[in-house]
């Protein structure tokens, strides 16, 4: 569907090219590219290749109604962060119960993408740092302001949220929650995200985890321990060879222990 007016974005990566280019101010702040997944990492890639800055994610959830789970009253996001409509919640007449179970089914959900994208990654260190949320768009808000609040929660001194395309009540919304908030496209008309995209496919999660592992913060690797009693007998010294001179005769070695690996969750989800 032709939107009059409207900016054709080629498709993520284009947007996400055209997104940066705004983006260059930030760039002396060594920012961190946090992306909203799905659709929203291949944008943050771009960004973060083109900023030479690390790219990390912010797991987010719809909270969908019951009988109609694409219709969204809310999001979560890691870290026990949620956002409700109020407003849709009244007009749709649901109890404190309904909505509590609706939160623990999506916390579910997200514990799930959770492991997905981070497996033995930890979360990009934010505390002290500038943090910029991308997503392939803004129609709503309520993703992008559960992951604004998530971001703080997470010690990020200052959080820009970098869309392409944005409704323009949304956007200013957001300019109340976020430290800025930067769009290519403010149409006055939104109609649809996937309108001003012409290849809007769906991002897989296969291709979140392939440009979490080219653009993100490496793994550390922690060292192997080696144990003395599995090891090949070449290796062993001999009982006739003399001591290290820097050990004392009649001690035996000590093990080098690396550093223990860490979960990356490091805390009780909160409501």
């Amino acid at each position: 569907m032709y939107v009059p007016g409207a900016v054709r974005f080629q498709d993520r990566r284009d947007a996400g090219r055209r997104l940066a280019s705004l983006l260059e101010p930030f760039r002396d702040e060594l920012p961190v590219i946090v992306g909203i997944p799905r659709g929203g990492v291949p944008v943050a890639a771009e960004v973060a290749r083109v900023l030479c800055a690390p790219l990390d994610v912010v797991v987010v959830r719809k909270i969908g109604a019951p009988r109609n789970p694409e219709f969204a009253i809310g999001a979560l996001a890691e870290g026990g962060v949620h956002v409700l409509s109020d407003r849709t919640v009244r007009a749709l007449g649901f109890s404190d119960a309904v909505v509590q179970a609706l939160i623990v089914r999506a916390e579910g959900e997200l514990v799930e993408r959770l492991l997905l994208y981070r497996g033995a990654r930890e979360p990009a260190r934010l505390s002290g740092r500038t943090a910029i949320v991308v997503d392939d768009g803004l129609a709503t808000g309520l993703s992008a302001l559960a992951s604004v609040r998530s971001l703080r929660e997470r010690g990020a001194t200052r959080v820009i949220l970098a869309v392409p395309v944005a409704a323009p009540e949304s956007a200013q919304e957001l300019r109340r929650h976020a430290d800025e908030v930067v769009c290519v496209e403010e149409p006055a008309e939104l109609w649809a995200v996937g309108y001003w995209y012409e290849d809007f496919r769906p991002t897989t999660d296969e291709e979140v985890s392939t440009l979490l592992e080219r653009y993100g913060e490496p793994i550390p690797q922690t060292p192997t321990v080696a144990d003395p009693h599995t090891r090949a007998p070449d290796d062993l010294v001999s009982s006739q060879d003399p001591a290290p001179a820097t050990q004392k005769h009649g001690e035996p070695s000590a093990p080098q222990v690396g550093p223990r690996s860490t979960s990356p969750f490091t805390g009780p989800w909160r409501r």
